[in-house]
Parts: structure tokens; sequence; C-alpha cells
């Protein structure tokens, strides 16, 4: 197999791949799925545990060291730990880490930790249960919760994402920055994105990252940019002044990262995707279950890698949402 690095036609080099597990997921985030009537694939359709563990081998062969589980909610798809297990011990894997809502992490916490994860980014838009179950059409903050107290005390690092939506979660933001000052966890506040499932988005509901800045500095403590910053984070990272730890900004909107870039999706179903927000995927299930040699999947993945697009093009009239909502192509 050919180890060069996976390098597009605007010369980045990727070696971070995002693995969703499942399109399932056990609430109803508005901005991410509809209330009722989801599309889910057919289980048949999903990528089992040898097969995804098959395709991160050969991408870290071209040179993955990065690998983050998503879904949908990745704790719902059954028996996760084992999966978890089998990608963290795949050599050269540097940094392996979950992105979940959390609901179900008073259980698994420990059964993931002793598998060898030891990050996670738990999703929490709100402290406060009313609008929680607002936005989320679930009653589940307790047990949210309690996994971050859980998976606190074993010793993960841990991150909250928190969506940004304007004249909705703005009484959150200093509330939320306080919770993670004090737990010893970073907040990252993302921009709302045109990834919902029923074309709820419009620029002007994005609650923006300067605003964000000015509402932390003025009632928490004044932020300043954290110096020799990683130029493929997605997040932007700022400190409080007073030394009180660190908030992140996916600023998806207002601030593109997309030149940048260096991430590479593996879908639930089997597509590799280039963008969060691509229009056009790779199949490698269909070849896999074909019986494709590893040099033919490394082929589909660089093909897709040398298809890339300069950017999404969000704050352009050429953007067009992706035909899939977030909860199919994984967080």
């Amino acid at each position: 197999m050919d180890a060069q690095p996976l390098i597009d036609s605007f010369g980045r080099v990727h070696d971070s791949l995002r693995i969703s597990v499942t399109d399932r997921c056990n609430v109803r985030c508005f901005y991410c799925m509809p209330e009722s009537e989801v599309r889910y694939e057919k289980r048949s359709e999903i990528l089992d545990f040898e097969e995804i563990e098959r395709f991160a081998r050969i991408a870290v062969k071209l040179g993955i060291v990065k690998m983050r589980v998503t879904g949908g909610e990745p704790l719902v798809r059954r028996d996760l730990p084992l999966l978890i297990r089998s990608l963290a011990a795949i050599p050269g894997v540097r940094d392996l880490a979950l992105t979940t809502n959390g609901v179900l992490l008073p259980e698994l916490a420990e059964p993931l930790y002793d598998a060898g994860l030891r990050r996670m980014n738990v999703h929490l838009d709100t402290l406060d249960r009313g609008r929680f179950a607002q936005i989320t059409r679930r009653d589940d903050l307790d047990k949210v919760l309690a996994g971050l107290a859980r998976a606190k005390e074993l010793g993960f690092r841990i991150k909250l994402n928190a969506v940004a939506v304007k004249n909705l979660v703005e009484p959150d933001v200093v509330p939320l920055a306080r919770f993670a000052r004090e737990n010893g966890f970073e907040v990252r506040y993302i921009e709302f994105m045109p990834l919902d499932a029923q074309g709820l988005w419009d620029r002007g509901k994005v609650l923006l990252a300067d605003e964000i800045i000015a509402m932390l500095s003025r009632e928490i403590a004044p932020l300043v940019a954290v110096p020799d910053p990683d130029p493929r984070a997605p997040a932007t990272e700022y400190a409080f002044a007073d030394g009180g730890g660190t908030v992140g900004f996916i600023a998806s909107v207002s601030r593109p990262f997309c030149l940048n870039c260096n991430r590479l999706r593996l879908t639930a179903d089997g597509k590799i995707r280039y963008c969060l927000f691509a229009i056009d995927e790779d199949d490698v299930k269909s070849p896999m279950r074909a019986g494709a040699t590893d040099d033919e999947i490394a082929a589909v993945i660089r093909r897709n890698i040398a298809g890339k697009w300069i950017g999404h093009e969000i704050n352009s009239t050429k953007f067009v949402p992706p035909p899939r909502p977030m909860y199919s192509i994984g967080g």
C-alpha cells in the first residue's frame, strides 16, 4: 500500500478521521433531528465493528493518527466499548476521542474508560431543565450531569459542546462557562450550522462567536487568545485572564477554517465524506463487502480526498445544504 500522506489538491494534509457508528439517537435536538418519523438506515446497512476496524487500520496506514467516534449517538450502539478497545489498540493511533450527548454515560463511562478511552466531548447546551427539554425534546438533564460527574471521577478529559442559537441560549452562555470552570472542563461554543433536518437554519439565528466572547469577558473575566494555537484545530481557543481555564469556539459561520481542514469522515452506512457539508460521497461499504483488497479501499480514500473542495461557502450564494441531516452524516 502506498504510504504517502493524504494530501488534497490544495495541499492540506489529512490525519484526522471521524467515525460515525450509528445514525440513531436517544434525544431529538431540533437543530439536528425531526421530532418524529426519523428515517434510519436498516441495521444491515450499518457497518459492523470488523468493517469499521478494517477501514480504520487502512486509514492509519495512509497517515491518520487521530480518531473520533460519533453518531447519531454512539453510546446507543450495542457493545461500543468493544470497538473502542480495538481502535485504541491500532498501532499509530495517537489520539482517540468520543462525542456523546451523555445520557448513557452513567452506565457506560467506566466500560469506556476500561476499554482505553480517555477523552470525550459531551453535548450540553444548557443547565436549565426546561430549556434542555425544549432543545432535546427529552427530560434527561439529570442523566447527563450524572454522567459528567462519573466521567470526571474516572479521570476523563472532558469538553462540553454547546450549540449557539440566537434568541434561545443567551441565558446559558455564562452559566455553562462557570460550570466548566468549576469542574475543570472546557466549554466549546459551536455556531448554529445549516445541518438541521427541518430546514430551520438561517444566518440570523446564529449566535456569533464574537458576541459570546463579549458576554464572557464582561460577566466572568476577559478572554485572551491562546498563543501558538494548532492551525488545524476546528476550535479557536481563548483563556480567561484570571487563569480560570479555557473556552473554545467553533465558528464555522463567522470564521470558517476550511483552508486548514485535516478531517475525513466515515458515515455509519459506509460512505466517505471529505467535509461535513459535502454533497458527494464515496462508498466503501459495497467494495468491502464485495471482497475489495486493502489497496482498493485505500484508493477510494485517496480519490475522495483528491476531490475535496476548497470549502463549504456557507457565507456565499453558492452554498447548498448537504442532502443528509447531521445525525445521518456523523458529528
